[in-house]
């Protein structure tokens, strides 16, 4: 994959605190790391994450990893894993090595073992009821167990008979022994390890006990040689836990957590449970249906990898909660594609028009511009003919007051073609409007009149001989409120879909050159919007995918 020659990256407090720990001697060079639990697939927010793992990495010559968190085999897949993959890769970076926190289970396990002959780490009875009861509140202290004072001994004996399978899942856990009165609930003997006897997608059935993420992520962090940890804001009260099991290990470089806030994005759901409750549901397609926050439903609806970077860019890192607009995202999309998409012309719901005076069995070429903000794409000709497809909206035998499309008091532009005037036309025993007739001025060739006379409207087309038949997607925001929920006491996330999220065309017409589109090739159709060939479509059967409109019209 060609390198990423403008890397994202995130700015200020970060790379403060980097440049801090690197004048100081506290590390000789940087490396990051992105470590994702691979039991489902990246969203948005996701995305800001790996702009800022692989950019910070990228800024100081450094090296970012990818690590899968595989510390809970009942709920993640191979199939997870290799979607990480090829989204990390699809947005332009590229990882230095690939581990897993499962490469890391025997020394993880070898570390359990370490604190509790250090008397730091104790085998519990209590059931997960208990353990709760007995952690206290916010506002009141905890209990201890009444098993925390075990032996070294013994503790080492249940532990090592956990690891055998002699007990049940939920018999007992390991805890960490640190302080049942501290302010920080994280601080109240933390569960270490708990036995789960579940086959592991990497180790099999090795092992019927799995660390626990808060006690795997310090000791994979160091382990592997990563000195700065970068991970949202609400892993900011497990850091005194982080700085805790790297301490009491005594590992000579520690790891160093940065937190930052993560990217909340209205009109979006990013909770993994959520968005499966849509995929079973029904509610949508599939994890890529082009309405999800997935990043293989961005990609498929026809989002750069470019334009989600410049928007992770633009929000920029802080500490602060905020909760970005989506309309932020699509004004990205719509810089990029506007500055980089080719141009072309599709009719939506098409309307026939004939052009009465034009020769039945002449053909013109019309030359367009490739893409007029890049001159050095070139230029490429349209057919012209006898009969054509109109939008039905770009007609109107009974016009309202300013309309300056085609209608019988005024004279229209066809796009970089002729002036017409309209003739007659013929409707259906509905009186709906079938067909347009037309005269056009063949003095008017390239949309300009020799006499100087000016109209306001230009309508695109194409030609009904020379065109593809294709569907074509309209998609908007999956949802109508800002902020989605399925909590109690409120409506749930189902009832807050936006019912227009998406509207099927099954009669567009093409140019026909753009049946050769490669899947997810997007373009701009003129007036429209911007599309992209659908990675399901075929020969036979076109399907195109709004990406997003010219404009921003979601009404809040």
């Amino acid at each position: 994959m060609e390198e990423n020659k403008n890397p994202v990256v995130a700015g200020n407090f970060i790379h403060d605190f980097i440049d801090e720990d690197l004048k100081e001697g506290v590390y000789d060079h940087v490396q990051t790391r992105f470590p994702p639990e691979p039991n489902g697939y990246l969203h948005i927010g996701h995305a800001k994450a790996i702009c800022i793992d692989f950019g910070t990495a990228e800024k100081y010559g450094g090296t970012c990893n990818l690590r899968l968190d595989d510390t809970n085999p009942t709920k993640e897949d191979v199939e997870y894993v290799d979607a990480i993959k090829e989204d990390i890769e699809w947005l332009g970076y590229k990882w230095d090595h690939v581990y897993f926190a499962s490469d890391y289970f025997d020394f993880i396990y070898d570390c359990a073992i370490k604190l509790i002959e250090k008397g730091l780490a104790y085998v519990d009875d209590l059931s997960g009821d208990e353990i709760r009861e007995y952690r206290g509140t916010l506002t009141e202290p905890g209990r201890e167990s009444p098993f925390r004072n075990r032996s070294v001994e013994e503790n080492l004996d249940l532990f090592r008979r956990m690891t055998d399978g002699e007990f049940e899942n939920g018999a007992r856990v390991l805890r960490a022994k640190i302080d049942m009165a501290s302010p920080n609930m994280n601080m109240r003997d933390p569960i270490i390890y708990r036995i789960m006897k579940a086959h592991h997608h990497r180790t099999g059935d090795k092992w019927c006990v799995y660390p626990m993420y808060d006690f795997a992520h310090p000791l994979s962090d160091t382990r592997e040689g990563v000195t700065h940890s970068l991970c949202s804001l609400e892993f900011e009260n497990h850091r005194p836990l982080y700085d805790w099991f790297l301490q009491k290990l005594d590992f000579e470089h520690p790891s160093r957590q940065i937190e930052f806030a993560r990217l909340n994005l209205n009109y979006t759901l990013t909770s993994k449970r959520k968005c499966l409750k849509l995929v079973n549901d029904g509610l949508v397609s599939g994890w890529d249906d082009p309405r999800m926050a997935t990043l293989c439903g961005m990609r498929r609806r026809g989002f750069p990898p470019e334009a989600i970077r410049a928007f992770v860019e633009k929000i920029g890192v802080s500490k602060a909660y905020s909760v970005v607009d989506y309309a932020l995202l699509e004004s990205c999309v719509r810089d990029h594609l506007n500055q980089n998409a080719e141009r072309a012309m599709a009719v939506l719901r098409p309307l026939k028009v004939i052009v009465d005076n034009y020769p039945e069995d002449k053909v013109e070429e019309i030359t367009v511009d490739i893409n007029p903000n890049r001159p050095e794409d070139g230029k490429r000709t349209v057919p012209f003919c006898r009969e054509l497809y109109i939008e039905e909206d770009d007609f109107s035998l009974d016009p309202p007051p300013k309309y300056f499309r085609l209608c019988p008091q005024k004279e229209v532009r066809l796009k970089g073609a002729y002036f017409v005037k309209f003739s007659s036309a013929e409707t259906d025993e509905n009186g709906k409007v079938t067909t347009v007739h037309v005269t056009y001025d063949p003095d008017s060739f390239g949309g300009e009149s020799p006499d100087g006379r000016k109209v306001k409207g230009t309508l695109h087309w194409v030609s009904a001989r020379h065109c593809a038949d294709a569907s074509v997607n309209l998609y908007d925001r999956l949802f109508n409120v800002e902020n989605p929920s399925d909590e109690e006491g409120v409506s749930t996330f189902a009832d807050n879909l936006n019912p227009n999220s998406l509207v099927v065309l099954e009669h567009a017409k093409l140019e026909s050159y753009l049946a050769e589109a490669a899947p997810g090739q997007t373009f701009q159709f003129m007036r429209q919007g911007y599309f992209c060939m659908d990675k399901d479509a075929t020969k036979d059967h076109l399907v195109f995918n709004r990406t997003v409109a010219l404009k921003d019209s979601f009404k809040k």
